[in-house]
């Protein structure tokens, strides 16, 4: 994980592993049959490398609202290279994919303007995506792990996504029943 201060008077600390996220990654991988980019071989370099060949974009990682970012592997042959994917790069790209599920707290946030809510969600929908999921606040990572590996299941037999992701929450509100654990996440686009 990449490492920020969050105040001025504070150094730099990495930011916390999601173990949960690393299991849901491969478990995902494996339903989709791919191979997953995990650690230190999901350098910021590496993902952006790989994203405009994708057809699904599944980040699980930590979101970061008031960078509008995603936390990504440092890079460490590039000097200065913080291991963020800003909302600005992604709309610089051009992207293929056809859904782009964003398993981080805070993904749908963002600064708003005249013309709505700029963040990370309307990056990926102009740089090409239809479809996005993302979350409205700090997510469990136990809960959002089981939470999109149903999605991910639910999908492979319903190629609808609004049902999928329906879907996924109930099944996931029977084993974690507060909302916290399953409500955050929503559908933009398609």
């Amino acid at each position: 994980m990449p490492k920020l201060a969050f105040s001025p008077k504070e150094p730099p600390q990495p930011l916390s592993s999601l173990p949960e996220a690393e299991r849901e990654a491969k478990k995902i991988a494996r339903l989709l049959q791919v191979q997953p980019l995990i650690g230190n071989s999901a350098t910021k370099t590496t993902v952006m490398q790989k994203m405009p060949g994708a057809r699904i974009i599944h980040l699980a990682t930590h979101g970061l609202l008031e960078k509008s970012a995603i936390a990504l592997a440092s890079d460490a042959s590039l000097s200065g290279q913080n291991g963020l994917l800003s909302d600005e790069e992604i709309l610089q790209m051009k992207l293929n994919a056809e859904l782009v599920v964003l398993s981080a707290c805070n993904t749908g946030g963002g600064s708003i303007s005249g013309d709505g809510v700029l963040g990370l969600s309307r990056s990926f929908i102009a740089a090409g995506v239809p479809s996005a999921i993302v979350s409205l606040w700090t997510v469990p990572d136990a809960s959002t792990a089981d939470l999109m590996t149903k999605f991910y299941q639910y999908l492979q037999n319903n190629s609808d996504n609004a049902q999928a992701l329906r879907q996924a929450m109930l099944a996931t509100m029977e084993r974690y029943p507060h909302p916290r654990n399953w409500a955050a996440f929503i559908l933009i686009g398609n």
